[in-house]
């Protein structure tokens, strides 16, 4: 399940004092939490049982509040960032050297040293994240007969043709039912859409490698959120 059109801006609003657009981002991601919620504790959580989700929940309300858009960052990136620190703590599973080192400079009364140290940890995790997300995607696009280094070489060149693959990237992962068939048969279901997009069916097979790579990103926004933001963009 892809996070919500608009959800940037409902979180924008949020920061503003909007209590409904709260509700609402808060309302639509609980799936989305209960999953990295249960991703990092390495077992399955339950609403109303296990308070890891309660804890889960309150770090994404904190992630919203604390969301700086200007740092390039995606919001969902961000917020789970957030989600699996404050698991961390409450499970005491580790101990952080960046948590007790702005302890400590917040007990001397250091503000700026502690926030500056924050973003140097935000840019460090966000860093290792995209690594991760990248090295992830490679591995989708292998299963698909694909590599990165291919992808570069097959993308349009010219933006006419790169905006008309972009459309039918974007109309696979929208229809669920051809989606779903591109992943369960690692095949592009050239007919379909074509009628789905309106573009020619012989363009569409010029640009399967390139509509496929970029259909696996926007059909799956949670699981690649850097590279949706991107493209997004």
């Amino acid at each position: 399940m892809g996070p919500p059109p608009g959800a940037e801006e409902l979180v924008a609003r949020a920061r503003l004092g909007d209590a409904l657009a709260r509700e609402q981002v808060l309302a639509e991601h609980r799936p989305w939490v209960q999953k990295v919620a249960s991703a990092t504790c390495r077992r399955f959580l339950e609403w109303g049982r296990d308070e890891e989700l309660s804890v889960a929940l309150l770090a994404f309300n904190e992630a919203i509040d604390r969301y700086d858009a200007s740092r390039g960052v995606p919001f969902l990136a961000y917020a789970r960032q957030v989600v699996r620190s404050r698991l961390v703590d409450f499970l005491r599973r580790e101990t952080r050297e960046r948590e007790r080192f702005i302890l400590g400079l917040e007990a001397a009364g250091t503000w700026p040293e502690a926030e500056l140290a924050r973003e140097k940890y935000d840019r460090e995790m966000a860093a290792a994240e995209r690594a991760a997300e990248i090295s992830a995607y490679a591995a989708v696009l292998q299963e698909f007969g694909l590599s990165l280094a291919e992808l570069a070489r097959v993308s349009p060149k010219h933006r006419d043709s790169r905006q008309l693959m972009l459309r039918a990237a974007r109309t696979l992962a929208e229809h669920q039912e051809l989606f779903q068939h591109l992943v369960a048969k690692k095949k592009l279901p050239l007919v379909e859409l074509s009628l789905a997009s309106g573009i020619p069916r012989k363009t569409l097979e010029k640009g399967r490698k390139y509509i496929v790579a970029v259909s696996l990103i926007l059909g799956q926004p949670e699981e690649f959120t850097y590279l949706y933001s991107y493209l997004r963009g």
